[in-house]
């Protein structure tokens, strides 16, 4: 096997690498810019190039497509501490075998660099990377997994089913999937098909002929026809009835149709992007949707994160937001106090995405100051409920979300209460391991006899 290459300038990174390679036995070289690592390849060939994106001098990325089109072959794995949707649709349009975002585990890349090693990368045309759309923001983790998805499908017209609660950005990204396609030119069309009446929805998508009914005075060309060598994004798919699953499936299955009153059938090509917050295998089950249907739909899944799952996005996708109003309404930006950053973090965010924006809109048109701080925020948003996820967070996260949802309330003496709770839940748990015994229950807690009787008394608790 010959050597893998790791490109980093941070040095304990690529300690980290060494190490770790080391362990497995894999041959490797680290360079600590893509200068050296250029240089290397008068002298020999990696086997697999494992490559940061920003560091000094020339980037991650154009070293990648500098060694993509000598040599095709060699897989690449680009790593980053900046991630966004730009640099991952950038790096797979490049040929990257595999996109990571630090913080990283090492076990997990190691076992990327092994699968790499076994594969060749096929030559891939490197494109200019066409505009993202801003609206696209996000660091955290279940993000990094939509850019990737989106990164991967730029180089197919695969059908695409997007999974996700209202609000979340579902269009944004079936928007960006066709943005970073190879029909970026051609139209995109979007049709929620929740909102428009069962008795049109038809019309809406085939169109119909002249004559074909009362009022349709002239031909009218379908959503298919108008996104013809484009992409149709299908929103709240799970809504749609169940005679018109049928004619959905038939195009999908023939790429055919017939407008309503036709007597000739179209032919289309047309990229199918659905999206749903339903579960759709439940309506499966249920006989609500077509499992045929839904076969051909799922052929590609991306799960859309709710706001609540994808916390540490909030603090930009509110600065972007406020940014975005004030520029609307031709004021200055609004700045987020730390205190209504950490409340924010702390809401459940039920409307999502959607609901933060709107929330960022009403504080720039409301807020009186230039900073926003809790007193002006929506009395609507005060009385959100929090979100507790025990899966996803420690009992000390969780605690603070509690606390700080009380203080928001105004919940009178709030430090005697908590502390007195908390006190009496610690010594009736040690009592309850004790069986009652007030020495062992002390030495549980760490605190003197004496402590706990006096607490016992104070806080009125029944052995």
């Amino acid at each position: 096997m010959n050597n893998i290459w790791v490109l980093d300038d941070d040095k304990s990174i690529r300690w980290v690498f060494e190490k770790a390679l080391g362990k497995e036995n894999l041959p490797f070289k680290t360079f600590s810019n893509t200068n050296e690592a250029i240089n290397q390849f008068n002298h020999e060939k990696p086997s697999v190039i494992v490559s940061d994106i920003r560091m000094p001098g020339e980037s991650g990325l154009t070293f990648l497509t500098k060694v993509k089109t000598k040599f095709p072959e060699i897989p690449i794995i680009i790593m980053t501490a900046y991630s966004d949707l730009d640099t991952a649709v950038s790096a797979f349009k490049s040929g990257a075998f595999e996109y990571i975002a630090k913080p990283f585990d090492i076990d997990k890349v190691i076992e990327v660099i092994q699968q790499a090693t076994s594969e060749s990368s096929k030559v891939k045309e490197v494109e200019d990377t066409p505009e993202i759309s801003p609206e696209i923001i996000g660091q955290a983790p279940s993000m990094q997994e939509v850019f990737r998805s989106i990164g991967r499908l730029s180089q197919s017209s695969a059908t695409v089913l997007l999974n996700g609660e209202s609000g979340s950005g579902k269009e944004l990204v079936a928007k960006a999937i066709h943005k970073n396609s190879q029909r970026m030119d051609k139209p995109f069309i979007a049709i929620n098909t929740a909102a428009i009446p069962k008795d049109l929805l038809e019309a809406e998508l085939f169109g119909h002929e002249k004559g074909a009914f009362t009022g349709a005075s002239g031909l009218r060309k379908g959503r298919f026809e108008q996104a013809n060598d484009g992409t149709l994004f299908l929103d709240e798919i799970g809504d749609m009835p169940m005679e018109l699953q049928t004619r959905l499936l038939r195009v999908l299955s023939e790429g055919k149709f017939y407008r309503i009153g036709g007597q000739n059938s179209i032919t289309v090509n047309v990229r199918v992007i659905a999206a749903t917050h339903q579960n759709l295998e439940s309506y499966v089950k249920e006989k609500r949707f077509r499992e045929d249907l839904f076969h051909r739909l799922n052929v590609i899944r991306i799960q859309v994160p709710p706001l609540r799952n994808r916390i540490d996005d909030i603090s930009i996708l509110a600065q972007f937001f406020l940014k975005n109003s004030a520029k609307q309404l031709n004021v200055e930006p609004k700045v987020l106090s730390t205190e209504v950053l950490d409340y924010f973090k702390n809401l459940h965010w039920q409307g999502n995405v959607r609901q933060l924006e709107n929330v960022c809109h009403w504080l720039t048109v409301m807020s009186p100051g230039k900073t926003v701080n809790i007193g002006d925020l929506p009395s609507e948003l005060k009385n959100e409920p929090v979100s507790i996820n025990d899966d996803s967070m420690s009992w000390e996260q969780a605690l603070q979300k509690i606390i700080v949802k009380e203080i928001m309330e105004d919940t009178p003496n709030i430090h005697e209460l908590f502390i007195g709770v908390t006190e009496k839940i610690l010594i009736e748990a040690a009592l309850l391991k004790s069986k009652g015994r007030k020495a062992d229950a002390a030495n549980i807690l760490g605190i003197g006899r004496n402590t706990i009787t006096r607490k016992i008394q104070e806080l009125n608790i029944k052995k």
